[in-house]
């Protein structure tokens, strides 16, 4: 006797921008046996149209297209088990809570909320209707960042008195938060939120703690319109159909990307979203070198730095304890080749200037009195995330167990969240900020 068919748990997708399309490969490549892609909706039809031609390219029916204020009906009409959030970040809340309610399960991409407020009525949904709420914080699923996380639970260094984090983005790469609505405080959180959400998140993760205590200092040195005094800026508002922009290395051409062109250019006469603003022109509300100390719930401390405006990118992260110190160093790009300057990160690129552009990783552990132990890890790539896209889906979307708990709760989404929150608040004030002083969790 054959064994009895899997029922397939229905996805749909709200917010179909770029980011939305991981998670419609993998439902249609990667795990069509586990779960199905039942519907999209988005403020803008033409993305979702763009979608589904992409999907129809991988051999997957096209499916139902929503308006965004059409949301809760299209969860009871297509009978949705789990919403996929891929929206702008202010957005996150208000599908988020609505699918709760609806009673479905929601994976969102990080970060979780963008305030305060917003992440207290998450958490407030969340217990009273009973659902589940994930992250995806795919540096989780990193091999690498998996195995800092077994050493250090293993007592590798054996009490952790402090860390220290340093993320490089490369001026491709951060000046690309600088062109589109992340450039604005008041959607995105800012990259203390935005993006060193994912960072303040794997800290948490490896220390098994909470931040408690956060003081801040940072500024826009690079980008905006003070970041002219560089002399780098040209005199545009956005690229596409500026002569000031043809040669600039901060100058996004979408034209010259078939897909972003179709998500964006295409679609602006239904919304009047510009993708490719000018990183030096006006109106730019978040930061670009950031410095953070963190104390936390077991006593240690954090000292991280972002700068989004580096010649390489990558991280470094170093973890001192009672018998020694553990070091991790990932070399994501070693330089930013002229032909990809104003490209995106990870798009493709042609001939030699393609492989001049080297990764590397080194995990090191270095014990009291001992010499120091290089660390392999298998699995680790330059392309997707260091590989964790892939091991991330098969968790969320493919039904894989999990036993290093990597999906991120919504709970683990308030205390990333919160880090940056207090880091921003210290921004304003000058002054250390308490943690629960935002937000009081359990």
């Amino acid at each position: 006797m054959s064994p009895p068919t899997r029922k397939r748990v229905r996805h749909a997708l709200v917010g179909a921008g770029a980011r939305a399309e991981m998670f419609l490969r993998s439902l249609a490549l990667d795990h069509a046996d586990t779960a199905e892609l039942v519907a999209l909706a988005d403020v803008n039809r033409t993305r979702m149209d763009a979608h589904n031609r992409w999907l129809a390219e991988l051999g997957h029916p096209s499916v139902p297209t929503y308006a965004a204020a059409d949301f809760a009906a299209m969860l009871a009409k297509e009978r949705v088990d789990v919403v996929l959030v891929t929206s702008v970040d202010v957005t996150h809340d208000e599908y988020v809570t609505a699918a709760l309610r609806a009673g479905c399960d929601v994976v969102t991409e990080k970060p979780m909320t963008v305030d305060a407020v917003r992440c207290r009525r998450i958490l407030d949904a969340v217990a009273e209707t009973g659902r589940r709420v994930t992250v995806a914080f795919n540096y989780r699923y990193n091999p690498l960042h998996e195995q800092v996380r077994r050493l250090l639970a293993d007592g590798a260094v054996g009490e952790i008195g402090s860390v220290h984090f340093e993320w490089l983005l490369d001026v491709r790469h951060g000046a690309d938060y600088f062109r589109r609505w992340h450039r604005d405080k008041a959607t995105s959180g800012g990259l203390l939120v935005h993006k060193a959400s994912h960072h303040f998140d794997l800290v948490n993760w490896w220390l098994d703690a909470r931040p408690v205590e956060v003081h801040a200092a940072g500024r826009l040195f690079f980008y905006g319109e003070d970041g002219r005094r560089h002399s780098y800026a040209r005199d545009y508002d956005r690229a596409h159909g500026a002569p000031a922009a043809a040669d600039d290395p901060f100058a996004l051409r979408l034209a010259e990307h078939p897909r972003l062109r179709e998500l964006y250019l295409d679609a602006e006469a239904e919304d009047g979203y510009h993708r490719d603003r000018n990183v030096f022109a006006p109106g730019v509300t978040i930061e670009d070198d950031l410095a953070v100390l963190a104390r936390y719930s077991t006593g240690a401390t954090m000292t991280y730095h972002l700068t989004a405006y580096a010649p390489w990118e990558g991280y470094r992260v170093m973890v001192n304890g009672s018998r020694g110190r553990l070091e991790l160093e990932v070399t994501e790009s070693d330089h930013v080749s002229p032909g990809g300057a104003s490209a995106l990160k990870g798009a493709a690129l042609h001939g030699d200037e393609a492989a001049e552009e080297r990764g590397a990783a080194r995990l090191t552990l270095r014990p009291f009195w001992q010499p120091p132990v290089e660390i392999g890890v298998d699995g680790w790539t330059r392309g997707g995330h260091g590989g964790a896209d892939a091991r991330m889906t098969r968790v969320l979307l493919g039904g894989e167990t999990d036993p290093m708990g990597r999906a991120a709760t919504a709970y683990d989404g308030a205390l990333a969240l919160l880090t940056g929150l207090a880091a921003n608040r210290s921004l304003e004030t000058g002054a250390p900020v308490r943690v629960a002083d935002l937000l009081t969790l359990p």
